[in-house]
């Protein structure tokens, strides 16, 4: 078989190579006509020859073979078989020339030891708890599968009567209490989707819920969309979700170690004193599993916008249905494997880019995170073939392939934890992928790289149009746009405001964000399509970076135009990935050149190629958000924020300076700034360490550990992102005016601190410019 399948593989090779060379040869001339931000018009040509080389070498095929190997097997981490793979990657690196290595951590990871899930009355029912193997997918019958299960529940052995809770967000349990339903001492049940998994039974335990059931409604990912599995990409009735449930919104990493990396030998919290183990216990289990339970429920029919796609009436109790509800977990100290290489700057080795993608998967994880980690090699296989060459980048590249991604971001947290001091002065900016797929470019962020990373937008090509996938993804929001004012969506939609950010951790039916305006005219829809980059808030291994170092940041991925159900299952697999998904691997192509072109430009910009501008425009939309939302709440209605106005407008004053002396500095040729080098040198410095401003040391009220004060996950939403959040969250979630003044003060001071910083950066551009 393997023989048969090398000489196809060869073949296609041959093909391919012959494609990358007319590849090279066709690339759009635009490119190189037009200006990058950080180049001297003088020295674009020599770099363009060397992004066409390094963007000809992501290879379809390559990608394929291997996702057939790391896909190979369950590789969960904290076992062998995430070591292999760890040493799969590394053997990968060092193939290519590149200084590698494995930096190992450790985490407590607990897996269980018994799941029960038993309705008592008013009927007999055991949930089977286990996923059903497929005819034709191989790896679904793996051995070595992780059972289904939510890692950080506690250990329990509770009884109750059953309450449905819809989502069971915030919003739901204020309907529960408009309807007289308590969940004091109850179980209840809620849907997957609208908010991060962890979010379910942290809320259901603030209200006296004793433990917490989890499913997948059809009408999310299953059915109700298209087709299951084998025959479509949906969830099928036996389909689980396993996920992790910690507080990632209080910290990410291990629960033991908040703030230091875990090293074997380090100092660990008492299991009791970790404050990101869920109070209650939860299980996942499939729609097949909940039918049984749901069916059994009385009380009040469910509000039309609660109800999914069961072939039932959906009451929400409580009761009649009892359940049980019983687990236990080993609660063991495992190993992490983090891969390593580095590609040494050759005259700024201190200035560190890095780009990381996770290589753990809850079981084979074709998509989630193969498809991701995957594209990342090629990026080191091309990097590998541009050294060969002769050449070195400016500043230091460091590629990573994270453990422990799925716990809670571990082995990227402990990484960043356990070097957090020479990250804190060297690290320029990080680059974070996760899963990719079909259709469009994503790109969240930093929007101090907005508009850099609209130029990069601009010189990949759109595998299905050939156009740029830049005017691939405008196309698409316009096109999307337009759709909403002619039909707005309704207000009750099952498609959820999660579905906007599933790209990031990815829990994941993918979607569009969605406007609330009832009514928006073509002309004001048509600037809102402009390129923009979404803000991050967590789910993937940008988060220590961003908010907790306040390190810029980036996450880049292809979507939106394939839907499916397998996330988190035995299905995912290569292949489903390779029948529903990416097909034809062009989009891992896609990947990997976005990839490649972002880190090669940061690597080798003369100026590193920040932009305030964009950051100014954005802030004051989210200080207008803000101020929409508490005047139409009594307790907040007072809230002026003419503070934060204010120090975005001296923020304004200083990026325009910056900008004008920047076209200035553009003017010289790339010769004469090399004789004003060390000057230059002072100015990146202070650009690189802008974001660092935006930081607070004291943290976020109550979660101490995410430092940045203009991006955040919400303390409610898990990975959704709440901007400006001390001011936003004393707004939404818990209305208090006098707690939003006091985070709108530390919000002015940390953007006053950035326009500090900008000023500095134009006042060093101009003796650079003397």
């Amino acid at each position: 078989m393997y023989n048969s399948h090398s000489n196809r593989v060869m073949r296609r090779t041959r093909s391919s190579i012959a494609a990358s060379a007319l590849l090279v040869c066709s690339v759009p001339l635009f490119a190189q006509q037009q200006p990058i931000r950080g180049f001297q018009a003088d020295a674009l040509a020599a770099h363009f020859r060397r992004e066409v080389r390094l963007r000809a070498v992501p290879n379809p095929d390559s990608l394929r073979m291997r996702m057939r190997l790391l896909s190979e097997e369950p590789h969960e981490a904290g076992t062998d078989r995430s070591r292999k793979v760890a040493e799969q990657i590394l053997a990968r690196f060092k193939s290519f020339g590149l200084d590698a290595r494995i930096e190992m951590f450790e985490a407590l990871m607990p897996r269980p030891t018994s799941r029960t899930l038993e309705m008592l009355a008013p009927e007999k029912f055991v949930a089977a708890l286990k996923e059903k193997p497929m005819p034709g997918d191989k790896d679904a019958n793996d051995a070595n599968q992780l059972p289904t299960y939510n890692a950080y529940s506690p250990d329990g052995d509770v009884t109750g009567e059953l309450v449905f809770v819809n989502y069971g967000l915030p919003e739901d349990y204020r309907i529960l209490d408009s309807l007289g339903i308590n969940v004091r001492g109850k179980i209840v049940i809620a849907k997957y989707g609208r908010s991060w998994r962890g979010i379910k039974p942290k809320l259901a335990a603030e209200h006296g819920a004793i433990g917490c059931i989890i499913y997948s409604d059809p009408r999310d990912d299953g059915y109700f969309v298209g087709d299951v599995y084998t025959d479509g990409p949906m969830r099928p009735w036996a389909g689980v979700q396993r996920g992790s449930v910690m507080d990632m919104p209080t910290y990410p990493g291990d629960p033991l170690t908040p703030g230091w990396g875990s090293v074997p030998g380090s100092r660990k919290l008492a299991r009791s004193e970790a404050k990101t183990i869920e109070p209650i216990p939860v299980l996942p289990i499939s729609y097949d599993d909940a039918l049984p339970l749901l069916r059994n429920l009385k009380g009040p029919v469910a509000p039309e916008a609660w109800r999914g796609a069961l072939p039932i009436t959906y009451h929400i109790g409580a009761g009649p249905a009892r359940v049980r509800l019983a687990v236990t977990f080993d609660w063991q100290t495992r190993p992490l494997y983090n891969v390593i290489a580095r590609i040494p700057g050759a005259r700024f080795p201190d200035q560190w880019i890095i780009h990381g993608n996770h290589h753990d998967a809850w079981v084979n994880g074709a998509n989630d995170p193969i498809s991701g980690m995957v594209a990342l090699e090629e990026t080191a296989r091309a990097f590998g073939a541009l050294l060969k060459t002769g050449w070195r980048p400016a500043r230091t590249i460091i590629l990573a392939g994270w453990d422990g991604e799925e716990w809670g971001l571990i082995g990227s947290t402990e990484w960043a934890e356990a070097h957090a001091a020479e990250l804190r002065t060297k690290a320029v900016a990080y680059l974070n992928s996760d899963s990719n797929g079909r259709g469009w470019l994503d790109v969240g962020g930093s929007h101090s790289l907005q508009a850099f990373m609209r130029e990069v937008a601009r010189d990949i090509r759109d595998p299905k149009s050939g156009k740029s996938v830049l005017d691939a993804a405008l196309e698409r929001k316009r096109a999307t746009a337009r759709k909403e004012v002619s039909e707005p969506p309704k207000r009750d939609s099952a498609v959820s405001a999660e579905d906007s950010i599933r790209r990031r951790e990815i829990d994941r039916i993918r979607g569009e964000r969605r406007r609330t305006t009832d009514s928006v005219s073509v002309t004001t829809m048509e600037s809102d399509t402009a390129f923009k980059i979404d803000a991050l808030g967590s789910g993937s291994d940008f988060t220590p970076f961003i908010q907790h170092l306040v390190i810029a940041s980036l996450n880049t991925g292809y979507g939106g135009d394939s839907n499916d159900g397998i996330y988190h299952s035995i299905h995912d697999t290569y292949d489903f990935y390779t029948r529903f998904l990416d097909t034809s691997f062009v989009y891992g192509v896609a990947e990997s050149q976005t990839n490649s072109t972002t880190l090669l430009r940061l690597a080798d910009a003369t100026i590193l190629p920040f932009e305030f501008q964009g950051v100014v425009r954005t802030y004051r939309g989210y200080v207008d958000e803000i101020e929409k939302t508490a005047k139409k709440n009594d307790t907040t209605v007072a809230l002026d924020l003419g503070n934060v106005r204010g120090a975005i407008d001296r923020l304004a004053a200083a990026s325009g300076r910056y900008e004008s002396q920047l076209r200035k500095l553009n003017g010289l040729s790339a010769a004469s700034l090399r004789a004003r080098q060390s000057r230059l040198a002072s100015v990146n410095q202070i650009l690189f360490r802008t974001e660092r401003a935006l930081g607070d040391s004291t943290g976020l009220a109550g979660r101490d550990w995410y430092r940045h004060m203009i991006y955040a996950p919400g303390y409610y939403t898990g990975y959704g992102v709440k901007t400006m959040p001390g001011i936003r969250e004393a707004v939404e979630d818990r209305p208090n005016l006098e707690v939003a003044r006091r985070e709108s003060v530390r919000v002015t001071a940390a953007i006053e601190r950035l326009a500090v910083e900008v000023g500095k950066a134009a006042d060093g551009l101009d003796a650079v410019l003397r």
